[in-house]
């Protein structure tokens, strides 16, 4: 009887035993969140004064992936803002560039309407040269047909440099057709017609400016 009650004693004690560790490990468990058990041990956590480790607590705020996304994000944001940096200034060049090119153009077309312009002017020099000298020619050939007194009183009409021209071609026709000119004899009848001084005033600017149309 006495071995019956030891072993019913022995087997109570290693049930409660049991439940102890039980709940122990189960306290302890709940405390580190791996389970949740909060209301059923809660009155033991208030006698301990501990405060029960929930999955807030035991796990990251934000987890791993989600930290390698958001690096991620930032570098693309960054490589983002550095490519439109990189925009931005070759922009600002194109946009220099192209003032610089219109610029050019701009002084190309300048120097074009100035060569034109050039152009015009001698082209019209030369024109107003070709009459004058087809009209000087025309008057020489006049003059030659006509008698020394006549052609005098002729140039006599037309100022120092008109008359210089006239006898200037008048040398140039004659070397071409191998005749003699008439221009000496024409200063000679000027100064029997009382115009010896401007003969020779035409004689001595004849020697000493150059062949030109213009005064």
């Amino acid at each position: 009887m006495a071995r019956g009650n030891g072993g019913i004693g022995k087997t109570i004690f290693l049930l409660v035993l049991i439940v102890i560790l039980v709940l122990g490990g189960l306290l302890w468990f709940d405390y580190l969140g791996v389970i949740h058990a909060k209301k059923l041990f809660a009155p033991a956590y208030r006698i301990f004064g501990l405060a029960p480790q929930t999955s807030q607590t035991s796990t990251p705020s934000k987890p791993l992936t989600s930290d390698l996304d958001d690096d991620r994000l930032a570098k693309g944001y960054e490589g983002i803002e550095i490519q439109k940096q990189e925009l931005a200034k070759r922009e600002s060049d194109i946009v220099k560039i192209e003032e610089q090119n219109e610029a050019i153009a701009k002084e190309l077309e300048d120097r074009k309407k100035s060569q034109d312009e050039r152009e015009k002017t001698f082209n019209n020099q030369v024109k107003k040269y070709d009459d004058r000298n087809a009209n000087i020619e025309t008057i020489v050939n006049y003059l030659n047909n006509m008698p020394p007194q006549t052609a005098v009183e002729q140039l006599l009409s037309h100022d120092d440099q008109d008359v210089i021209d006239i006898l200037r071609k008048a040398d140039e026709i004659a070397a071409e057709n191998k005749t003699v000119s008439m221009s000496s004899t024409w200063l000679m009848y000027m100064g029997r017609a009382g115009q010896s001084e401007r003969a020779s005033t035409i004689e001595r600017k004849m020697a000493n400016k150059p062949e030109s149309l213009e005064n």
